[in-house]
């Protein structure tokens, strides 16, 4: 095993906290910004979002810096496209809200009877009417600092192609008339081209993001501008804890139903992942390894690209882990149409190894796997848990691991408040998750013991439990960079150059979200008082374990660049599982050495 080292970082005294908020380059104009929509949001009224577009053009946003130009800014679009939902072309009046009772109050009721829809990149309870009105959960204050600058970003983009496509002669006629009888479908799309300045690789981009519908697309932003309305029907820090309860107890009572342990109050130890709901079920359950001639008949049949890598990497030509590819693979083969029986196949398996699947039924949109180690098969681990000795031990464990898909920034405070709140011999706190690097690559791992967090004004410096080595075995396109600093950011739109610019000068390596939030309420497992505002914290004695692992998934100078823009996205799960492994064996060595 490594040793563990724990070193204060060689600068750490000459590295100073960011700038107090509202001084430094940038940040005064996203805070003018923040207060225009909380003070706007008051009314008790619909709120035109078209109010709030000088403060958000002032911010200067590093996710949409485009946003005065009159050429697309196809970053900005790509990004709050793919985290809204499709049906968000037709809508005019947004809905923010934290339950039915509340929409019900404000004249919705039935909210949960309308048509539930999602987003590619963003994991949210929104609910279309059929008609013009978007309803969305909101599980704290972070989603309104999300939605608000990305339909914002949304609508000014719009209107910015519908201008262009107007002043084109003829063009708006052309796709409004897109049929048999129109103009040919190549004059239409050159046509496009030219006018919004696009390349073919930019048409392409659009036309992917559109889900392949982009005259169709384009026909409906020319046919009108794009005019949001906002109204926020609930905010009170009383409802949000009401929905956090729902959760708990929902968590707590599917638990019960599904055979497993009884979590409330529970008196055995108790590990709390933060992370995602596929890859550590992945290591635990053996599903992939045992099918793995399905899977292989799958991409045989439909996906030649997929076999071809497998082949590959069976032949050691490429260095990709395996079972990783395994596990992509076995994603896309269950998601398919006509699957039902294999799903409830794979769930029954997962059971049969005390791993129990709880999906969110309530408001809060965060699913949870409650996994009981005593149940675990050793000969079904992943080979590079497998190695482990004395695993056999694991049958005499009373511990649980508790898993739930990350929360949005400040919903994570929310959720391990609840969480402690309900425990007696709680372990661990282990989070995984995606982040913005300023000195990586995308891929890369970074391990950071200094946190700045932008909701509390609070630094922590933390006894991070994992260091480069843990990471590094299972790490095969990346680098991983331990003893950084970073920052929990109050949303990806919230930030501008000059302000990232300042915080990179002072040493952060790191933009995330949900870090912050989860030491806020660490602090308040560790001493008798709330989190403090403005404060150096040392949360090196903390009573339990900490541990934080963050993979880019963005490089913030690159202009949109993520993860999802590559082409074999399963590239993307190497950071992913080599986190998740070092994460699943500190936990498997802690309680292995608990049990003698």
């Amino acid at each position: 095993m490594v040793e563990r080292r724990y070193m204060a970082h060689s600068g750490l005294q000459s590295v100073g906290q960011p700038p107090p908020r509202g001084s430094g380059p940038g940040r005064l104009e996203i805070d003018h910004f923040m207060r225009a929509y909380y003070t706007v949001l008051q009314s008790s009224g619909e709120v035109q979002l078209r109010a709030l577009s000088e403060p958000y053009l002032a911010m200067e946003s590093a996710l949409h810096v485009g946003a005065r130009e009159s050429r697309p800014d196809l970053s900005a679009i790509t990004y709050s496209t793919l985290r809204l939902p499709a049906q968000i072309a037709g809508v005019r009046l947004i809905l923010l809200g934290q339950s039915e009772t509340v929409f019900a109050r404000a004249g919705y009721p039935g909210v949960l009877n309308w048509q539930r829809v999602s987003a590619p990149g963003r994991r949210r309870l929104m609910l279309y009417d059929g008609a013009k009105t978007l309803a969305v959960m909101i599980a704290s204050p972070s989603d309104i600092d999300d939605l608000i600058p990305m339909l914002l970003a949304y609508e000014i983009e719009w209107n910015k192609i519908h201008r262009l496509l107007a002043t084109a002669p003829g063009l708006r006629e052309g796709l409004l008339a897109n049929s048999d009888e129109g103009p040919p479908i190549e004059e239409l799309v050159a046509a496009v081209q030219e006018t919004l300045d696009l390349g073919e690789a930019d048409w392409a981009r659009l036309r992917l993001i559109w889900d392949g519908h982009g005259l169709a697309q384009l026909a409906r932003v020319a046919a009108t501008k794009k005019h949001f309305a906002v109204r926020i029907l609930g905010g009170s820090t009383t409802d949000y804890d009401k929905v956090t309860g729902q959760w708990w107890h929902h968590l707590r009572d599917a638990t019960l139903d599904a055979g497993g342990p009884d979590l409330e109050m529970y008196p055995g130890p108790l590990y709390f992942v933060s992370s995602n709901t596929h890859s550590l079920v992945n290591l635990l359950s053996g599903y992939a390894a045992e099918h793995e001639a399905e899977l292989v008949e799958y991409i045989r049949a439909g996906h030649p690209d997929l076999l071809a890598e497998y082949e590959s990497i069976r032949a050691q030509e490429v260095p990709s882990s395996r079972e990783n590819f395994l596990y992509y693979v076995a994603k896309k083969y269950l998601q398919g149409p006509g699957r039902e029986g294999l799903r409830a196949e794979r769930t029954q398996l997962e059971r049969s190894v005390g791993i129990t699947h709880i999906t969110s039924r309530h408001l809060l949109d965060i699913h949870a796997q409650v996994i009981e180690l005593s149940k675990l098969d050793p000969a079904h681990l992943d080979p590079r848990l497998r190695a482990l000795p004395g695993l056999e031990k694991l049958r005499e464990s009373r511990a649980v691991l508790l898993n739930i898909d990350y929360p949005l920034g400040w919903a994570a405070y929310q959720i391990l408040r609840a969480v402690s709140r309900h425990l007696t011999d709680l372990r661990g706190l282990y989070v995984m998750g995606k982040a913005a690097t300023f000195n990586g690559r995308i891929g890369d791992v970074m391990i950071a013991d200094h946190f700045y967090d932008e909701h509390s004004g609070n630094t922590y410096l933390i006894r991070n439990q994992f260091i480069a080595q843990d990471v590094e075995p299972y790490l095969v396109y990346g680098s991983v960079l331990d003893h950084q600093r970073a920052v929990a950011t109050y949303g990806t739109f919230l930030q501008s150059e000059g302000y990232m610019d300042l915080l990179y000068r002072d040493g952060y390596t790191i933009l995330e979200a949900e870090a912050g939030p989860y030491l806020d309420a660490v602090y308040e497992d560790t001493f008798p008082t709330r989190y403090p505002t403005g404060e150096v914290v040392n949360l090196y004695e903390a009573p339990y374990e900490v541990g934080f692992i963050h993979y880019a998934s963005d490089t913030p100078y690159s202009k949109g660049q993520n993860l999802g823009a590559k082409n074999l996205s399963y590239i993307g799960m190497d950071p992913t599982y080599a986190s998740t492994l070092a994460i699943a064996r500190r936990i498997l060595e802690r309680e292995l050495a608990a049990l003698g």
